[in-house]
């Protein structure tokens, strides 16, 4: 995922910026949001088997149903949070392995700044916004007609400023950071052993499946925290539940949840979180490490 930087190079690599903007873009209009989607309706809905969620998003609009929040919250949070993931996991990689670190603890810990710079940078009122406008559709069951997704974003800043706007930030962050650090240091580690099994050096290059491989290892071993996504979905969800607090911190979330729906409920829509993962990593590492090669090949050809 890091830059392996030309002699006497200084500073950023500006085409990785363009690259992670571009690649998040694609990620999320292709398999993401639907799979975003999908897990978010499970982890609101946590009575709800997969199948029932699945009918649930097609009554709201058929195929469209899986890209609700796409435009313009997705979008905006996509070709922003892209570019901040890479920017700043590629600086921590870089200055983690001249330190002397192997590639999984440097992509371990260069996803985890990368996951919480991007969460408090670009992620936390888009995120918020993507989980009200698939949540807030519980009002149509109760009779009341949902409102544009402009109106709830001001109705939220009129009642709550820039503190609603961001609510459940925290918990974006926390899953952030064990999201990207768990997907690009299992990633990594996954590499290294493929090329072991592969008979190759250290440095040597993988091939496309094989690169394929080590993302979907490291997508879907990252989904381990899948209770911080459910407490993030129920801390920014609309649903205005019988006997359900208000203004709940992680802590008291995750002890909601529990209470109302046990250790299963804190799992709901891992499944489809599981292919998310798997599709992210892809395109943030096997298919973002190609592309950079491809923009700047002098710099990132010999990493693949």
């Amino acid at each position: 995922m890091a830059p392996t930087r030309e002699p006497g190079q200084k500073g950023i690599n500006w085409s990785n910026i363009a690259v992670g903007g571009i690649m998040n873009m694609f990620e999320v209009t292709t398999l993401g949001q639907p799979l975003e989607v999908l897990k978010t309706q499970m982890a609101a809905n946590r009575s709800q088997t997969m199948l029932q969620a699945v009918r649930t998003v097609w009554s709201r609009g058929g195929p469209l149903g899986f890209y609700q929040g796409l435009i313009p919250w997705a979008w905006i949070e996509a070709s922003t949070k892209g570019a901040v993931l890479l920017f700043t996991a590629a600086e921590i990689e870089n200055r983690s392995i001249a330190a002397g670190l192997a590639p999984g603890w440097a992509g371990l810990l260069g996803g985890m700044g990368g996951g919480v710079a991007q969460a408090y940078a670009t992620m936390g009122f888009c995120t918020c916004m993507k989980t009200a406008e698939i949540t807030r559709h519980k009002q149509a069951a109760s009779g009341i007609k949902p409102p544009s997704t402009w109106a709830v974003f001001a109705d939220i800043y009129r009642r709550e400023g820039i503190a609603g706007i961001n609510k459940g930030v925290n918990a974006v962050a926390v899953r952030q950071c064990t999201n990207w650090g768990s997907r690009m240091g299992f990633a990594r580690l996954a590499e290294d052993n493929i090329r072991k099994m592969r008979g190759k050096k250290e440095g040597d290059k993988l091939g496309p499946m094989d690169k394929i491989l080590s993302s979907s290892i490291g997508g879907a071993l990252a989904t381990w925290n899948q209770p911080i996504e459910v407490v993030r979905v129920e801390m920014q969800s609309m649903s205005k539940a019988v006997g359900r607090p208000t203004n709940l911190g992680i802590l008291g979330t995750l002890s909601y949840v529990y209470k109302e729906n046990g250790i299963k409920g804190l799992y709901r829509g891992v499944t489809p979180r599981i292919a998310l993962g798997i599709w992210q990593t892809i395109c943030m590492v096997s298919f973002a490490d190609y592309v950079k090669a491809w923009v700047n090949p002098a710099v990132e050809g010999k990493k693949l």
